[in-house]
């Protein structure tokens, strides 16, 4: 099950959804109805397969760890990407938040050929959902019971360049959860399924198959 970014949709994943299909049966979780965490993973829970290994970016990152905490029967294994492990520094109102959001679309240094792509998704998914997604997360209840609860393969991944989850942020999270395996994407900002898909499908190949009781590799 594939979770995408607040602001992003399907696409975000599409090169993984392809690449992935020789070893899984990637599907899409719909994170644009719902206005709060536990009703975004309560929906996903309810049109996902009895067991479903998860991976979510940002936002989705923060979903798939309420699944956990909403059905940790189902979820075999979990990837979070650009996902923090703490609330403490995060903005107050929805226009900081939507401010740190855009950064990615918006961001100098993303080529052509991601920038557009990123942008088209973000036309798709439309303000009012945008919207709708900020609050969510800016509503988002403490996460250290989901993060406490994580028992199962866990890969925790982060763009160097990220300005919305810092590398400091992300390895913060790796180093709760037992056994997590942390990875640092090189010149890769908040977005890394479309901005490094080789390697986000390099990553996931070996997240997809790793034995319950995988080693670290921090």
């Amino acid at each position: 099950m594939l979770l995408p970014a607040m602001g992003c949709d399907g696409q975000l994943w599409a090169r993984q959804v392809v690449d992935l299909g020789d070893i899984a049966h990637p599907e899409l979780g719909d994170l644009t109805v719902d206005d709060t965490l536990e009703a975004m993973a309560a929906r996903v829970l309810a049109h996902a397969p009895p067991r479903i290994a998860v991976a979510g970016v940002s936002l989705g990152g923060y979903v798939a760890l309420e699944m956990i905490r909403q059905a940790p029967e189902r979820v075999t294994r979990v990837a979070l990407f650009a996902t923090r492990a703490s609330m403490q520094v995060r903005p107050r109102t929805v226009g900081e938040q939507g401010m740190l959001a855009t950064a990615p679309h918006a961001d100098p240094m993303l080529s052509g050929l991601v920038s557009g792509p990123v942008q088209a998704m973000a036309e798709r998914v439309g303000a009012h959902v945008f919207e709708r997604q900020q609050r969510a997360l800016l509503a988002r209840p403490d996460i250290t019971p989901a993060i406490d609860a994580v028992r199962v393969p866990t890969l925790v991944a982060v763009g160097d360049r990220d300005r919305i989850c810092l590398p400091d942020d992300a390895r913060a999270l790796a180093e709760r959860i037992p056994q997590a395996r942390f990875h640092e994407l090189r010149h890769c900002g908040h977005l890394a399924p479309i901005e490094r898909p080789g390697e986000v499908t390099m990553l996931l190949r070996g997240w997809l198959q790793d034995a319950p009781a995988g080693r670290s590799t921090r």
